[in-house]
């Protein structure tokens, strides 16, 4: 008999949603109301055999409503992401997300696989990985606002800067962010995080992708943000 093991992600496929209404109580009870002028809320969930097996697939679910129980000792809201390259590249990673009690998203772990240097680190819109890492949207950005900084003012949500790589191709990631959340309308779990090929310019340059995107070129590793 052979036996295998699937891993499954299931995320929120609309790129923004209205009113949601995400309570958290020491007990990590969750709820969300995704109030759209479409009546459905989709997701999906993208199935892998470990270790690059011939096991896959695609399932789209659609409901009216749903909610999220996380009964744990901690009173911390914690979410993990682990990134991956497309095809069975070498880049991946582990990045854990913790909501501190001040408000700001500890954001923690540890990538392989990237040649010493500086490259983009960003939240996108949408959880869809079934097309590799590039069917995730734009950056995440619930206030319309221009590219910048991690600590800019006029930022996108989803801007977290760069990830620096030393000479022996690991990046130790450690920062706090203030404007990104596990819960509320600036929640990310159910999005994908994206590591890019290049350094982002914070939207200081000239370039034409400068605002939009930090010009920080193509997606070379992904993953769908979970809740611990």
């Amino acid at each position: 008999m052979k036996c295998f093991l699937l891993i499954a992600c299931v995320v929120v496929a609309a790129a923004a949603h209205d009113g949601h209404d995400h309570s958290h109580s020491h007990d990590h009870s969750h709820s969300h109301d995704h109030s759209e002028k479409s009546d459905q809320v989709r997701a999906i969930v993208k199935l892998e055999e470990p270790n690059g097996g011939k096991v896959h697939g695609n399932s789209h679910s659609h409901d009216h409503s749903h909610s999220h129980d996380h009964s744990e000792k901690s009173d911390q809201v914690r979410a993990i992401v682990k990134l991956e390259e497309p095809n069975g590249g070498k880049v991946h990673g582990n990045v854990t997300f913790v909501q501190e009690a001040d408000g700001k998203l500890h954001v923690q772990g540890v990538i392989v696989g990237m040649p010493a240097g500086e490259y983009g680190f960003h939240i996108y819109e949408k959880g869809d990985i079934t097309g590799g890492c590039g069917s995730n949207g734009e950056h995440f950005n619930p206030d319309n606002k221009d590219h910048g900084h991690p600590k800019d003012e006029e930022r996108h949500a989803g801007d977290l800067g760069n990830v620096v790589f030393n000479k022996d191709e690991v990046a130790h990631v450690d920062f706090w962010d203030h404007v990104i959340k596990l819960s509320g309308p600036y929640s990310i779990v159910g999005r994908a995080i994206v590591l890019h090929s290049m350094a982002d310019d914070y939207g200081k340059t000239e370039h034409p992708d400068s605002k939009r995107t930090g010009n920080a070129g193509h997606h070379v590793a992904c993953g769908v943000i979970g809740y611990l």
